[in-house]
Formats: C-alpha cells, structure tokens, sequence
C-alpha cells in the first residue's frame, strides 16, 4: 500500500522489453538506505517487486499484464520516474490510500497556470477503465491527487508548486500518457454496488 506521496524522483538506467514482459533498472538514489530484496516500490505508480540490487541501482521485473495496462511499453533509458516505497503500518498517512495498481492509461490535454499552481486537464481512457468523482483522489504516474472538475471522460486538477518541483509531473505535456488509478474505496464501492439493468452504478 502506497500514499501517492513522491519520495523521489529515480532514473530508469536499463529496460529490456521481451514478449514475457519486461526488466527494469532503476537508480533510487537516497531509497536505497533500508531497500531489502523483495520489497515493493511504486515506480511512476506501478507497485513493482524489488528483484536485485547492484549499488543504488535495483532491479524490477514486470510481467505482460502489468506491461499491457501501463506505459511502460514506451519507458526507455534515461526517463525519470516517481519513487515510493510501500507504507509501513504505524506511519501517518499523509496522501491518498494507493495500492499500485494502475487501472488504465490516460493522456494530459491541457495545463495552465491559475494563481501559484498549475491546472491539468486529462482525458480518461476511453474502455471507462478509471472512473472519477469531483473531491475524490485520482492518482497520476504515482501521484496522488484530488480531483475537482470532472465532466465525461475529463478531470481537472490542481497541482500545487511544491508537487511540481518534487515530481516528474512537471515534464508533462499535451498528448503525453499517464499512468492513472481510480479512487481506491470508490473502486470497492462500485464493485460491491448491485447492477441495474446490466449497468454497475
């Protein structure tokens, strides 16, 4: 379980993409300190398994799945990626509950400035794979933030400065992928809510 809280911001320093999937390196800087085999790391919001470690560099291994539901497909050496390790039970939780696990994958439409911040508008994807409610949580490429104008397949938000300069979401342009996971109670809520007529409400 995450918080959508960016640690830091690592470098992807190696990729191979197979058809069984793909085996990531990534340098996770100040991470490293406390870093065991085995432990889980949301790399730009993907819950990955830490497989190896050589110096600050560790290792992920990602299945087809993960690779088909993410942007991972087009990660190469060199991309900065959001860093967060898994939360420990007894720590504040300063965020959103994230578990990892992208739903699907969106694009950004716009971005301007309002005030001190910066509004993002993105376009859901269009399988209705990630559903949104305004004040609920939307977590972008790891990101954990509330949602405020949401209308059809679009959501706005606002991102505040501090969020900018300590993320990669301060590279995002127009037409770029995100990966993108739903309101983690709305998701059971939804879930758990009976069918009308065929159609989950």
């Amino acid at each position: 379980m995450f918080t959508g809280i960016i640690e830091h911001v690592g470098t992807l320093t190696a990729v191979d993409h197979t058809h069984q999937g793909s085996v990531l390196a990534v340098a996770l800087g100040p991470l490293l300190t406390g870093t065991r085999l085995g432990d889980s790391i949301a790399v730009d919001g993907v819950c990955l398994t830490v497989t190896r470690l050589d110096g600050d560099v560790a290792r992920f291994d990602v299945s087809a799945e993960t690779r088909r539901k993410t942007t991972l497909p087009g990660w190469n050496v060199g991309r900065k990626v959001n860093l967060e390790r898994a939360l420990a039970f007894g720590q504040r939780l300063g965020g959103h509950l994230v578990s990892g696990h992208v739903d699907g994958v969106g694009r950004l439409l716009d971005r301007h400035k309002e005030g001190d911040s910066e509004q993002f508008t993105f376009v859901l994807p269009d399988d209705k794979s990630v559903r949104v409610v305004e004040k609920g949580s939307l977590t972008i490429d790891g990101v954990s933030l509330t949602t405020w104008d949401c209308r059809g397949a679009r959501c706005s938000i606002a991102v505040v400065p501090h969020t900018l300069t300590n993320t990669t979401l301060s590279g995002l342009r127009p037409g770029m992928p995100v990966n993108l996971e739903m309101d983690l109670i709305g998701r059971w809520v939804e879930t758990m809510m009976p069918a009308t007529n065929g159609v989950h409400r």
